[in-house]
């Protein structure tokens, strides 16, 4: 009979008002599991200039997230999921991947499209949703993929993303290709029959993937230790026979450094790993939700003093790496980007109508070629202007 694994221990006990609590004094590369990667620090030359990128991503995503977050109040677009907190996360899987690889995500994951070299006017186009959005409209804001960068669209069920990931990486090993897949969900996603499936598929077949869950504490406003009882969401992993690690998702270099081995490992036939990466949602679940309903300002203020893109940058500083004053520089160079982007791409004229019957077949049936002409022949909709009505790309 083969060993039993060790049991994944949790990071620090249970706390009864908390949901999923880190302690703060775990430092960089602070992680528990049984998946054997070989840690070591970025010191190179080479390894300061991705310490640079990751920087600078990481205060990208914050300042654009802000930025978006402003235009949903105003009435300008109908919904952001941010993913202040969290953008270690999808900053460092970005980094991880290589560019055959394919990425099925969450809501918090978009940052990755941006890391892999998605332009940031068609990333915002598509939260207005008009010509300028390579998914013609179809999709609700935060929702973003791009075939260019090899991100799939997402829905907004819970789930279902996981077993398409796994299914994929089965497509890449049966033919053979080098690919990685890597499927990313929250902690409420781990009690859905669709994490099941896709935990025995890639077990059984040993699969090219990663399965990454965001353990954010907080199923929207439903907390894990309501809606599992799992000692971690990371022993969960052993169950399906598949290799598991618990990181603190506030450390950016931890993720890189779990992320990396772990595709690396999949990429050589080893087989599929699961990660949970502890971290905290500091803002609301999107921008429909309200917080305070559910959750203390104790409980956000602890983990504010957990910020990961303070704490990386805290690290850069002691290493010599960078000054309080380039990172301020960076930010306002960064914001002024996001700002001549929002202004160019929000004029752009809402997706052309006929576009409704793109992408339907690879050749269009006599049916809905005639009902396309039907449309063609009647007159356009008033646009926004036209109409008086408030605001554009409204969901």
């Amino acid at each position: 009979m083969a060993a039993t694994p060790a049991p994944i221990p949790p990071v620090r006990p249970s706390e009864p008002e908390a949901s999923t609590p880190i302690d703060p004094a775990l430092g960089l590369l602070s992680v528990v599991g049984d998946l054997d990667v070989p840690f070591q620090r970025l010191e190179t030359t080479a390894d300061h200039e991705l310490l640079s990128r990751m920087q600078r991503e990481l205060l990208r995503i914050r300042v654009l997230d802000a930025r978006m977050i402003v235009l949903q109040r105003q009435g300008r677009v109908g919904f952001y999921g941010a993913c202040t907190g969290q953008e270690a996360v999808p900053i460092a899987c970005g980094f991880a991947v290589q560019p055959n690889d394919w990425v099925f995500p969450a809501l918090r994951e978009q940052a990755i499209m941006l890391v892999r070299g998605f332009p940031l006017r068609t990333f915002i186009a598509q939260v207005f949703g008009n010509s300028g959005d390579v998914l013609k409209g179809r999709q609700m804001p935060s929702h973003g993929s791009g075939r260019v960068v090899h991100q799939v669209s997402w829905s907004s069920v819970i789930g279902p993303q996981i077993p398409q990931a796994v299914g994929a990486a089965w497509a890449a090993k049966l033919q053979k290709r080098p690919d990685v897949m890597l499927g990313f969900m929250g902690d409420g996603a781990t009690s859905e029959p669709d994490f099941h499936a896709a935990m025995t598929f890639a077990g059984v077949h040993q699969t090219p993937s990663v399965l990454v869950c965001q353990n954010n504490g907080w199923s929207i406003s439903i907390p894990t230790a309501r809606q599992t009882a799992s000692e971690t969401i990371a022993i969960k992993g052993h169950a399906y026979g598949v290799p598991s690690v618990r990181v603190d998702g506030n450390d950016v270099l931890a993720v890189y450094e779990v992320m990396k081995g772990a595709v690396d490992r999949a990429r050589r036939g080893e087989g599929p790993t699961f990660v949970e990466c502890v971290t905290y949602r500091i803002g609301a679940h999107s921008t429909s939700d309200d917080p305070t309903r559910y959750r203390s300002s104790e409980e956000v203020e602890r983990w504010q003093r957990r910020d990961p893109i303070e704490r990386f940058h805290r690290w850069l500083v002691a290493k010599g790496l960078t000054t309080d004053e380039k990172r301020a520089a960076i930010e306002a160079e960064l914001d002024a980007e996001v700002v001549a982007a929002i202004k160019d791409v929000e004029p752009l004229p809402s997706p052309p109508r006929e576009s409704l019957f793109d992408d339907v077949y690879a050749e269009l049936p006599w049916n809905l070629r005639e009902q396309r002409e039907q449309l063609l022949a009647l007159p356009p909709a008033p646009s926004h202007s036209e109409s008086g009505s408030p605001g554009k790309g409204g969901h």
